[in-house]
């Protein structure tokens, strides 16, 4: 599977070329200094509404607090297409035994039931038609388009484009995500971190008292070291005072830098009403680099998977000494 990739199209100053007019439309507004005024002045919580560009507005909120979050971008018929793509794709996953996907292991816990239950989909979009559709929906073009001029989605690369589904349940693997930045990719990888912007697809209501998305508005503005020692990363729920609780409806997007703190805090509720289904894109420009069916596990991987097993084993004795009590 070659990389697609939306740079502008070469034209010729005689042609007319409604791609590269397209592109050149979507391009986001360079931000005045009025623009910066307002972003400051809005409230941490905006909604906006994704249009053929990124206004100046939306940019400068980008740059001054490190994310934004676009109202209902999908459809409902989109969202249930692609969870239905999801759910034929675990039946065909658990009925082969497969433990990865290009060297990314698949996080499988328990449903409800206590049914198997695949909580994170590495490279979905490689196996599912209905997402890889949606994320080359011209519609994200203006977002693909704050990233960078030669961007392309990543289907192959690092873990791909990734659906969750975190779930409150005795038998999850997924509950939620302690904080982290995504620098620590880079760093294993042994190269300088980037600006990688991580762009989510929601499918749930989520409020704050569901639990959700987290994050440390302005700490994409950190360097190396903060990125790297603030606090240990995949460890810590720690409350902060000044996080931003980001509150979703069915079919928002959100876009964050991902050198940024953040976190998935888990859900106080048990069973069904616990799930979260998100999905991330990745937007790339840097060197192309596909993942293949006999790539090794990163070694960013194995340190996920023992934490991951240090949390549950914690959960699970909590559980028990709950019951005890109980």
């Amino acid at each position: 599977m070659s990389p697609v990739t939306f740079d502008a199209p070469a034209s010729s100053s005689t042609s007319h070329d409604p791609a590269r007019e397209r592109f050149l439309a979507a391009l986001p507004a360079e931000p005045t200094w009025e623009d910066r005024l307002e972003a400051r002045s809005l409230p941490l919580t905006t909604r906006f509404t994704l249009g053929s560009r990124i206004t100046g507005v939306q940019q400068a909120f980008l740059d001054e607090h490190g994310f934004l979050v676009f109202a209902q971008v999908a459809t409902a018929a989109e969202l249930e297409a692609m969870e239905g793509g999801i759910r034929d794709l675990e039946r065909r996953w658990l009925s082969e035994g497969r433990k990865t996907v290009y060297g990314i292991p698949l996080f499988v816990g328990q449903d409800p039931e206590g049914n198997p239950f695949i909580q994170r989909f590495a490279f979905s979009s490689c196996f599912c038609p209905e997402i890889r559709a949606f994320v080359r929906s011209e519609r994200l073009l203006p977002v693909r388009s704050v990233i960078g001029l030669n961007t392309r989605v990543g289907d192959e690369e690092r873990d791909g484009v990734v659906f969750n589904r975190n779930l409150n349940v005795p038998g999850s693997v997924y509950t939620g995500v302690a904080w982290h930045t995504d620098a620590l990719r880079d760093v294993f990888y042994m190269r300088t971190p980037q600006r990688q912007l991580n762009v989510g697809l929601h499918f749930d209501r989520i409020k704050k008292e569901d639990g959700g998305l987290r994050l440390l508005p302005g700490t994409h503005r950190q360097g190396l070291w903060s990125m790297c020692t603030t606090m240990p990363h995949f460890v810590s729920q720690k409350d902060y005072a000044n996080e931003v609780a980001v509150e979703t409806e069915p079919g928002d997007l959100t876009v964050h830098d991902g050198r940024m703190w953040h976190r998935v805090v888990p859900s106080p509720h048990m069973g069904w009403r616990s799930l979260r289904r998100s999905m991330y894109v990745p937007y790339l420009t840097d060197e192309y680099s596909p993942k293949s069916p006999d790539s090794p596990t990163p070694a960013y991987h194995h340190l996920f998977v023992r934490v991951r097993k240090a949390q549950g084993a914690l959960s699970k004795l909590g559980a028990k000494l709950r019951r005890r009590r109980g």
